[in-house]
Formats: C-alpha cells, sequence, structure tokens
C-alpha cells in the first residue's frame, strides 16, 4: 500500500496542474468572449451615433442581443441623451422597464415606460409611442390596477389604428394590445369575449410567424379555456405553448407553462404530476428572481400538497406565496393565496385561522372587482369602437376624396351623386318603414298569441262543464254566481286583447276573476290572496294586458296541482323605487323539480308557451322606459331542504324615457 504513495501524490499533483490549466483557460475565452461582446456593442454604438435610424425594427436588429443587459442599455441611454438621439433613448428605457418589471420591480419600471413614452411623442415615433403605452398597460395588469391598464392600452390601440399602412412592428403592436385586451376581458370573467382576442392577436402572430407572440397567445386561451371548465383543451393550449417556448428558449415562458399544467392537473386529481411539474417551474423562476412568479409557484405548489395531504408543507408553502405577494403588492396572488390558506385551516380544523383568511380574501377581491366594473361598460365599448372607428375614418376620407375629384371633373356627376342619394335615402326611408311594419306585426302576433294563451279552449271548456255540474247538481246559485264571473272574464280577455295596455287596477280584477273560476276545478281549495302597497295608485299605472295570467297558471298546474290540502297562492304588488314597480306570486306547490319530474311521467304533457310570450311582450313594452323588466323565479325551500314553493319576482318599469321612444 505504502509503495503506491508517491504515484498518487504524482497523480494528484497533475490533475491539480490540469484544473489550474483549466480553470486559466476557461477565465481567457469567458473575458475574450465578453472582451469581444463589449467591443461589438460600442461598435454598434458608435454606429447608430452616426446614422440615427429612425425605425424601431433597425434599432431592434442591432441591440438585440444586449437589451437583456442593464448596464449595456442605460449606456445607450446615456449616450442618445447626450446626442439627442430619442428614438435610441426610448429603446433603452422600454428595454430597462422589462428588465425591471421581470424582478418585480414595477415602480422603477412605470418610470422607465413612462419616461420613453414621453420621448417618443417628443421624437413623433409612433412605433415607440405604441411599445410604451403597452409596456405601461402590462406593467398595471400584472399589479391587478385595471383602470390605467384599460386606459394605456387603449390608447395605444387607437394610435396603432389611425396609421393607414402600419409596418410590421405596429401590427405586432396591435397585437399586444388585443392580447392584453383579452387579459382585461379575463380579470372581469368575460371568457367568451377575451378568447375573441386572443384570436385577434394570434393571427396576426401567425402571419409574422412570431414564436413569442404565439406562445403568449397559446397560453392566454389556455386560461380562458380553463375558466370555462374546459381542462382537456386548456391543457392541450398549454403545451401548444410550452412547444413555443422551449423553440425559443424562454425561461420565463416555461415558468408559466409549468404553472398552468399543474393547475390543470390538480383540478383532474393528478396530484403528484402537478406537484412534480410546478416545483420545476418554482427553481426556474427563483433562478429568474421574478416575484410574480414565485409567489404563483408557490401558492400552486401549496395547493397541490394540500390536496395530497401534506399539509404542513402545504402551509408552509402557501405562507411564502403569500409574503412574496405581500411584499411586491400582487393582489390577485394575495387573494389566491388567502383563500387556500382559509381552505386549508378548514380542513385541519383551525376555524379562527380559516375566518382571518377568507375575510382577508373577500376584502380585496371586493376592491379589485369594484375597480373592475367601473371599467365594464367601457371595455365592452372598446371591442368594437377601435376598428370601427378607423374603418369609418378611412371609408369617410376615401369618399370626400372621391366626391371632390368627381366635382371637379364635370358638374353633372355631382347631380348623379346627389340623384343617387336620394334613391339610397329613398330606400332607406322603405326600408325602415318595413322594419317598423315588421315591428307592429310581431307585436299584433305577440297580441294574438297572448289572446290564444288566455282563450285556451282546455280552459273554457273545463270552465263551463265545472259551472255545468252545479247546474245539474241544482246549485243554481253557485250556478248562476260563476257563470256572471266567467262571462266578466271572457268580456275583459277580449276587451284586453284590443287593448295593448291596461291599468294595474284592471288587470288585477281580471286575474281575481280568472283564480275565481279556475278554483273552481279545485273544489275552491286554493287560498288566493292580492296584497298591494297603500302607496301605489293601482289606477294611475298601465301594464301589458293579461301580463300576470301565465304566472298563475303556472303556479296552477305546476305548483299547486300535484299538491294535496293547504293551497296558497299570494300576490303582492310593492314599489321599491320610482322606476318601477315589482310584482311577485308566491305558490307553497311541489316545486319546479318535482314538478318536471311529474310531468316527465305523464303521458299527455302540458307545454305553457304563456312564459316565453310574456317575455317578449314585456321586452317590447319596456322599449318605452328608462329600465328594462326584470323576471326572476326562485325555488323556496324549508329547514330541511325540502321544496316548499316557488316565488316569481317581476320588475315593470314605470318611469317613461321620452328619448328612448324617439
Amino acid at each position: 500500500m505504502y509503495h503506491l504513495l508517491p504515484k498518487i501524490a504524482t497523480s494528484i499533483r497533475c490533475t491539480s496542474f490540469l484544473c489550474v490549466i483549466f480553470l486559466i483557460s476557461t477565465h481567457s475565452y469567458y473575458s475574450y468572449t465578453q472582451t469581444s461582446k463589449d467591443s461589438v456593442f460600442e461598435n454598434t454604438l458608435n454606429y447608430i451615433v452616426k446614422v440615427k435610424p429612425k425605425s424601431y425594427k433597425t434599432i431592434d436588429s442591432l441591440f438585440t442581443e444586449f437589451k437583456e443587459d442593464s448596464l449595456k442599455m442605460k449606456d445607450l441611454e446615456y449616450k442618445a441623451k447626450s446626442i439627442k438621439y430619442g428614438e435610441a433613448e426610448a429603446y433603452a428605457l422600454n428595454s430597462l422597464g422589462i428588465i425591471y418589471r421581470n424582478i418585480s420591480h414595477y415602480e422603477k419600471a412605470l418610470e422607465a415606460h413612462q419616461k420613453a413614452y414621453e420621448i417618443s411623442e417628443l421624437a413623433n415615433n409612433t412605433e415607440l409611442e405604441v411599445i410604451s403605452l403597452n409596456m405601461i398597460g402590462v406593467i398595471y395588469r400584472r399589479m391587478d390596477i385595471i383602470k390605467p391598464a384599460l386606459d394605456y392600452h387603449k390608447k395605444a390601440l387607437e394610435i396603432a389604428n389611425r396609421v393607414e399602412n402600419p409596418s410590421k412592428t405596429l401590427k405586432a403592436s396591435i397585437a399586444v394590445s388585443q392580447n392584453s385586451m383579452g387579459n382585461i376581458y379575463m380579470t372581469l370573467k368575460q371568457f367568451d369575449l377575451a378568447i375573441k382576442e386572443f384570436e385577434k392577436s394570434l393571427s396576426i402572430e401567425k402571419e409574422f410567424n412570431n414564436r413569442l407572440g404565439l406562445a403568449i397567445n397559446y397560453q392566454n386561451l389556455g386560461y380562458a379555456d380553463e375558466a370555462l371548465g374546459k381542462l382537456d383543451l386548456a391543457l392541450k393550449n398549454y403545451k401548444r405553448s410550452l412547444d413555443y417556448n422551449n423553440q425559443i428558449d424562454s425561461e420565463v415562458g416555461r415558468v408559466i407553462c409549468y404553472n398552468s399544467i399543474g393547475q390543470v392537473y390538480i383540478k383532474q386529481k393528478k396530484y403528484t404530476d402537478a406537484k412534480i411539474i410546478i416545483e420545476e417551474g418554482l427553481k426556474k423562476a427563483i433562478n429568474l428572481n421574478d416575484q410574480f412568479y414565485i409567489s404563483s409557484s408557490y401558492i400552486n405548489l401549496g395547493w397541490a400538497q394540500m390536496e395530497m395531504g401534506l399539509l404542513k408543507s402545504a402551509e408552509e408553502n402557501l405562507k411564502k406565496g403569500l409574503t412574496v405577494a405581500e411584499n411586491y403588492s400582487l393582489k390577485s396572488a394575495i387573494v389566491e393565496a388567502s383563500s387556500k390558506l382559509s381552505e386549508l385551516y378548514t380542513k385541519t380544523g383551525n376555524y379562527k385561522d380559516a375566518m382571518f383568511y377568507y375575510k382577508n380574501a373577500i376584502e380585496l377581491e371586493k376592491t379589485i372587482f369594484n375597480e373592475r366594473n367601473m371599467q365594464y361598460v367601457s371595455d365592452i365599448i372598446i371591442q368594437y369602437e377601435n376598428e370601427a372607428k378607423n374603418n369609418e375614418i378611412k371609408a369617410l376620407a376615401s369618399e370626400n376624396e372621391i366626391v371632390k375629384s368627381k366635382l371637379e371633373r364635370n358638374q353633372k356627376i355631382f347631380w348623379f351623386t346627389l340623384l343617387g342619394l336620394l334613391v339610397i335615402a329613398g330606400l332607406v326611408i322603405a326600408f325602415n318603414r318595413n322594419q317598423q311594419l315588421k315591428q307592429e306585426k310581431q307585436i299584433l302576433t305577440l297580441e294574438q298569441d297572448m289572446l290564444r294563451s288566455q282563450m285556451n279552449p282546455h280552459f273554457i271548456f273545463n270552465s263551463l262543464n265545472s259551472i255545468k255540474l252545479y247546474i245539474i247538481n241544482n246549485e243554481k246559485e253557485n250556478a248562476v254566481y260563476y257563470l256572471n264571473k266567467f262571462s266578466k272574464l271572457i268580456r275583459k280577455i277580449l276587451i284586453a286583447s284590443t287593448e295593448k295596455e291596461m291599468t294595474l287596477e284592471d288587470e288585477l280584477d281580471t286575474m281575481k276573476l280568472y283564480m275565481n273560476i279556475e278554483n273552481i276545478r279545485f273544489s275552491n281549495e286554493i287560498d288566493f290572496q292580492v296584497e298591494v302597497d297603500k302607496s301605489i295608485n293601482t289606477s294611475n299605472i298601465r301594464v301589458p294586458s293579461l301580463i300576470l295570467q301565465p304566472f298563475l297558471e303556472n303556479a296552477l298546474w305546476h305548483g299547486l296541482s300535484s299538491k294535496e290540502n293547504n293551497k296558497e297562492i299570494t300576490l303582492n304588488v310593492t314599489k321599491p323605487s320610482e322606476d318601477y314597480i315589482t310584482i311577485t306570486i308566491t305558490d307553497n306547490g311541489v316545486g319546479r323539480k318535482e314538478s318536471s319530474r311529474i310531468n316527465n311521467n305523464k303521458i299527455l304533457k302540458r307545454k305553457s308557451v304563456g312564459i316565453a310570450i310574456t317575455k317578449a311582450r314585456l321586452a317590447n313594452f319596456s322599449k318605452g322606459f328608462t329600465n328594462d323588466y326584470k323576471i326572476s323565479i326562485e325555488d323556496l325551500y324549508d329547514a330541511n331542504g325540502k321544496a316548499e314553493g316557488t316565488r316569481v319576482i317581476v320588475d315593470i318599469p314605470i318611469r317613461s324615457n321620452v328619448l328612448k321612444i324617439a
């Protein structure tokens, strides 16, 4: 053994020598590479100082390999500023903003992009203006501050759409804006609208084969599919996105995809698969130092562990995710972490902490939602406004140019044009008149359908049969009483069929008559009550004629016909505001679910189209009022969860709107 020691020592010395040589050569190679890269940067810097290209594409092609190096971008900013070269200065500031954003330094990122926008505006460079505005919108979206995010993306889209022949760079910016608008729709839970925006953006990215844009849009389509519960389709889109991210070697993209795929696996109860892929995403997020995705990864890992029963590890990771989210004001992540911690503590029986985190999540979610809700109407308008406005401007500009040219060439063409306009105007008037006639026909059809519904042959036949039984049984007083009631009802129905509206007082009287007649067939077992708020003058309020009958018919034949004893229907009229009256019809029948089951088992099924007709009539009636009608149906249950009836709530508008009618 000892005779081998000199050889071993010699071997060790050789190995050490080789290691030193390797380290020296590696360092030399790195130094050479870095020096070479610095030299290229300096040469590029000197080149642009002389040439000063204006196009974003040209500047980006020169500096694309340096734009993730903050020191070099600061050098570019300083140099460009010193020679008053706005395009390069804005480019450098936007690159710095993206670097800051990716490490979650949002305030510094906003400052850089805002400055870039101001410089781009002074330089009159539309491409850089739009890019800067989009970048500002992305940061606000990451911070869950919806209003400014929406405003900046909207402004970027409007500026880009004003350009008649947009460059490839501007088209790419339009795709970014559409993608971002889709993300805002996602936060507002308007998933179908979001998908439309993502698909618009995707078509532009496909046109230019932009793999980064394709990765982003497939990822976002996956988000929308997952939100709609289409997990298999979501997984397919996430994997498409991952494939493109692998092609462009994007670590950030991989982190996003790993987390998204992990979430789908959790929902599919593939907890082990979810844990493995989320842990891989967490490692990459930590290496990138991107706090947004570090927080998301910890939260998703904690979620997976909670579902696997690893509650201690789950608690630890959820709290890590929450801490990061709180430190960087990531509102959505705070809500998600708090919700999951509440769920975890509920499982462990720690209800005090569960309630604490639940309240935190709900309160913060409310603040986010309220901010989003303020922008909802604006958001819907944007979907159509930008493209329509741009097309309208182009069409009007083109039309004005043609008219001007024709007037200059030949005065006669003016008269032909005028004649053509008159013909078009005539056609428009004829078309509008035709539409009006169609609408009137539709209204007439509805009224006829309504009359047929009220004058149902079965109802008339059964009512007369019931009265006939009184006569046969020699109950003359009852026969005369109900015959009078029946004749009054028929007269009121016939009068109502000639009028579109009637007073609420007449409507309630007619319903009392209707219920009186129908009650004969129920052996007068039904207790029907009408309660009207004392503040309501029923003779001054007008409603569509016979509008309540279908609801009472449903209560009778679907709610009470299958019930024994104690049959009640209450019709309540209130006026919660000056805009509308509320009519509530409550029965204590078997409920909709049981009624549906009974009806399905019948050989002859009773089919009612009265509600559909009623909705159509109310929709037409509401056109002349400030508010639209509302109909809601509630299933009533007792303390044991047993069905104990149905409540129909009908809000009928009463405040007229003259402008709306016009």
